[in-house]
């Protein structure tokens, strides 16, 4: 049994060795023997035709060593496998045993899907891969692709560029430290840092896919693509660069440098030929007023037109946030080129000590300045500050038009049925000494600090200055006058909380939990 199994192990390698087939010779014009410069092999002169496992190869002159089944070629040396693969070059070596080959002079590889320039090719058949060290240009009936180190697989016509790699469209150029290229379909993936820099498109990613015939793409973190003085960065990015169009997912931030402004989300879509985009999933627009920032929250933000025409439309449950100046309604429309902001369907702003409501709301900004420059509350219109100890100050009327200066309001005209209850206290006793209520056809306040310091009345005043004793509480209050308060955002967060609830009724424990775990799970 021992001497059958070592006459096995003997015999296998010899078995293999009969497996492997012999380099033919098929035609040479001229065979010399030349033992002193090239020993132990057949010097093969003028039209040399060898063939090896479907492998052709002619050249000039060969030198053919029989025992090792390997042969070199020389001069305009012609290789091709099958129908598909064809390659010149000034030299080739060629190996049976291995079915390995090494190309170099002026290499040229054609298969049906591209062409391959290089100084040196090698060839593994076995694998049916193509590899180069030293620099390649592959060029395919849509793009050329320069890179230093590279492979690329025959049967599936996958190239992998190792090295500074540079594809060339007619639209774009894309640059890549590490890319996998399919020449039969254009698909690429990016696996390092990669930039694609087109007329009006820059992207830069380092994980992405790029189809570069259909030209649609999609890219994960990080990767950004920027246009016009905008900027799209997310977690996760598709773009159809035929149509201008942007899908976004995950921490999105739409960056706009010619308005120096921001909007972040969960989800967008970017339509870049209309100048426009809209952000859903806790979208926030930021923009910088006089070195302070502007929070704007809606379920759904909308964004178009070019920068020095862009509009802004928020879509339910819009809140927005600035040091001086918040507001919340359910709708609002702000045209940056007009300065004109516009909010809809129970709107209030709460600006210093004021609160200031109506069915709607008008804000006029200074476009030069980037001040406030005014406001109209149009229809039920209300302005309401609380003093020190909690009388509130009511203004009612039809409409309200207000003045700022240097944001701060400086004047209202109140319009229509204009009323007015005002609590006069004295300051240095800190007792309330009378209860001012008044109406007019139209009264204008001046307005100090943030509180009411002066008023004039026009056309038919009524009314008087009461003793606190003589106004009962049920008259100290307009209909439909409601403190509002506790529905103010006091920091950015506060406004992704639509129901704000009231702080009388949650302990301060309460308060700084619930604070807490909307900070972890809901920062921007």
């Amino acid at each position: 049994m021992k001497k059958a199994l070592f006459c096995f192990w003997i015999l296998l390698p010899l078995l293999a060795f009969s497996q492997v087939k012999r380099i033919n010779i098929l035609h040479a014009d001229n065979v010399n023997l030349d033992d002193q410069k090239y020993p132990d092999a057949t010097v093969l002169l003028g039209n040399v035709v060898v063939e090896h496992e479907g492998v052709t190869m002619r050249s000039k002159k060969a030198i053919f060593y029989k025992n090792k089944n390997f042969i070199r070629a020389f001069g305009d040396v012609y290789f091709n496998q099958g129908d598909t693969i064809t390659q010149t070059s000034t030299y080739v070596e060629y190996n049976g045993n291995s079915k390995k080959a090494k190309s170099w002079g002026e290499v040229v590889l054609k298969d049906p899907t591209m062409t391959l320039t290089t100084d040196t090719l090698y060839l593994n058949r076995v694998q049916q891969l193509l590899n180069y060290r030293n620099g390649a240009t592959i060029r395919d009936t849509t793009n050329t692709l320069v890179s230093k180190v590279g492979n690329y697989y025959l049967r599936t016509s996958k190239f992998e560029a190792l090295s500074s790699v540079v594809l060339t469209n007619p639209d774009y150029v894309l640059e890549s430290d590490h890319l996998v290229y399919y020449t039969h379909n254009g698909k690429t993936i990016l696996n390092g840092p990669s930039t694609i820099t087109g007329e009006e498109t820059f992207i830069y990613t380092e994980n992405g896919f790029y189809d570069t015939k259909k030209n649609i793409s999609h890219f994960l973190k990080p990767s950004k693509i920027v246009y016009k003085g905008r900027e799209i960065t997310a977690d996760s990015l598709y773009y159809d660069r035929n149509l201008g169009f942007a899908s976004a997912v995950m921490n999105i931030k739409l960056t706009d440098t010619a308005n120096n402004s921001l909007i972040r989300g969960n989800y967008a879509e970017v339509y870049q030929k209309l100048d426009s985009a809209f952000v859903v999933d806790r979208a926030v627009a930021i923009s910088e007023i006089e070195k302070d920032s502007l929070y704007i929250h809606g379920d759904t933000l909308l964004i178009t037109g070019k920068p020095e025409k862009r509009v802004i439309r928020a879509f339910h449950h819009v809140k927005f946030f600035k040091s001086d100046l918040s507001g919340k309604c359910d709708s609002i429309y702000s045209d940056q080129k007009t300065g004109l902001t516009k909010m809809f369907n129970k709107p209030i702003l709460w600006s210093n000590e004021n609160q200031v409501y109506g069915d709607t709301i008008h804000l006029v900004s200074n476009i030069e300045t980037e001040k406030l420059d005014s406001i109209k509350v149009l229809n039920n219109a209300f302005i309401m500050q609380k003093d020190s100890v909690g009388n509130l100050n009511q203004i009612k009327g039809r409409n309200i038009l207000g003045r700022f200066i240097d944001n701060d309001l400086d004047n209202v005209l109140v319009v229509g049925n204009a009323e007015v209850i005002f609590f006069i206290r004295d300051e240095a006793k800190d007792e309330l000494i009378g209860i001012n209520k008044r109406s007019s056809s139209s009264i204008r306040f001046f307005f100090e600090e943030g509180k009411i310091k002066k008023a004039a009345f026009y056309v038919s005043p009524e009314g008087t200055t009461y003793p606190p004793s003589e106004l009962p509480e049920e008259e100290r209050l307009f209909q439909g006058a409601v403190w509002r308060i506790d529905e103010k955002p006091l920091k950015m967060e506060d406004i992704f909380n639509w129901n704000t609830t009231s702080e009388s009724t949650q302990s301060s424990d309460q308060k700084d939990t619930a604070n807490n775990t909307f900070q972890k799970d809901n920062e921007l």
